[in-house]
């Protein structure tokens, strides 16, 4: 039996050897495309393209009696990588007579993500940081583009720091809140205005497939290139209204980031052994813990000043509070009849996101298992 097995594993390490041989000639194709994409100003994430990709490999797994799903996971990981891979080979500038792009707050871990952007894309790029202010005339009285990533408490009292730009200069936020940033600039500055939201980390390996929200200011004729740039690195645009993005951030990002919080600090205040809470965990339990011992691998200045950031957020989650009280109640009452409705009203309003948000998650879940690894 040992001799049997022997054998086939013998063929096994064969054949995976000859994917990852196929792997790296697949990723050097990929570098290839980026140099061609490059060239002609093409974005490097294109939906339609990846989308007819993978429903046409699903189909030639199926007759080979390979599981659909199983490639697919295979050929969307890879795709990650050829994202990444993709954006080393730089990017096509849209505005190359564009005046230097000035990151104020540059050396902060955002900061970074996009002066590397906008460096692979060919313009001059100058970070102005908290320690340049002595050299900030000299450095903006030519800017084309005024890019402001600082923490959101010091973002409005930046933006008036800046003193007079260039009439025709650009000035844009990064900031998770965008009404009062937005209103700032306006008053601050008589040229073109637009409020940015970048959807995710500076842990991202590219910038596929992420989100840029913006919502407009002035002069949205002038920045519509800068709009186009983003779509070439791979972004997909979120226009709204400010005031909405708000509204919006309050439940997804604050209330979210509270409820970690308060969840992180009832498990600190219990005292139990994360390692055997992970090992009686399933998958999804496990990443629900992944999720909040994230935010406490963060900055916590970040999330208070997030948290902090307006009354509309305060407000909210008090009133979660409440309904978190009007919940308990039904405890108190062992009311498993009224629980039940409730429930039912709940999953009424989610209608069919329930079953797309079942559907996504069990993906996720199996990724998450495919992670895990057990001894014994």
């Amino acid at each position: 039996m040992a001799a049997e097995l022997d054998a086939l594993r013998d063929q096994i390490d064969e054949v995976d050897k000859q994917m990852v041989e196929l792997l790296a000639r697949r990723l050097a194709l990929v570098e290839q495309v980026g140099e061609v994409k490059s060239e002609h100003g093409l974005p490097i994430y294109v939906p339609d393209r990846e989308a007819s990709m993978l429903a046409s490999r699903r189909r030639e797994a199926e007759k080979q009696g390979v599981p659909p799903q199983l490639i697919e996971d295979i050929l969307r990981r890879t795709m990650r990588e050829s994202y990444a891979s993709e954006k080393d080979s730089g990017f096509k500038c849209l505005n190359p007579e564009l005046r230097s792009v000035v990151v104020v707050g540059g050396n902060g871990q955002l900061g970074r993500v996009f002066c590397r952007m906008f460096s692979l894309s060919g313009y001059e790029v100058k970070v102005l940081g908290s320690q340049d202010w002595q050299k900030a005339d000299e450095m903006l009285k030519d800017a084309g583009l005024v890019v402001v990533t600082v923490p959101i408490h010091l973002t409005q009292g930046v933006i008036e720091q800046l003193g007079r730009l260039p009439k025709d200069c650009i000035l844009c936020d990064l900031t998770s809140i965008k009404s009062q940033p937005l209103n700032t600039m306006l008053k601050a500055h008589t040229g073109p205005v637009v409020g940015l939201h970048p959807m995710f980390g500076p842990d991202v390996s590219s910038l596929a497939k992420q989100v840029i929200v913006y919502c407009d200011g002035r002069g949205e004729e002038y920045y519509q290139w800068l709009l186009e740039q983003f779509k070439i690195w791979g972004a997909s645009l979120c226009h709204i209204d400010a005031s909405e993005h708000d509204h919006g951030m309050t439940l997804i990002q604050a209330l979210r980031h509270f409820t970690s919080f308060a969840y992180g600090l009832h498990l600190s205040k219990e005292g139990p052994n994360l390692d055997t809470l992970l090992q009686l965990s399933s998958p999804i339990y496990r990443l629900e813990l992944a999720m909040v011992g994230r935010l406490f691998a963060q900055d916590p200045n970040l999330y208070g000043d997030i948290i902090l950031s307006s009354q509309e957020n305060i407000d909210m989650i008090k009133r979660f509070h409440q309904r978190f009280g009007e919940a308990l109640q039904l405890l108190d009452n062992h009311d498993k009849d009224q629980f039940v409705m409730q429930f039912e009203q709940v999953s009424d309003w989610f209608g069919d996101y329930s079953k797309q948000f079942m559907s996504e998650s069990q993906n996720l879940l199996k990724q998450a298992n495919d992670a895990i690894h057990r001894s014994g």
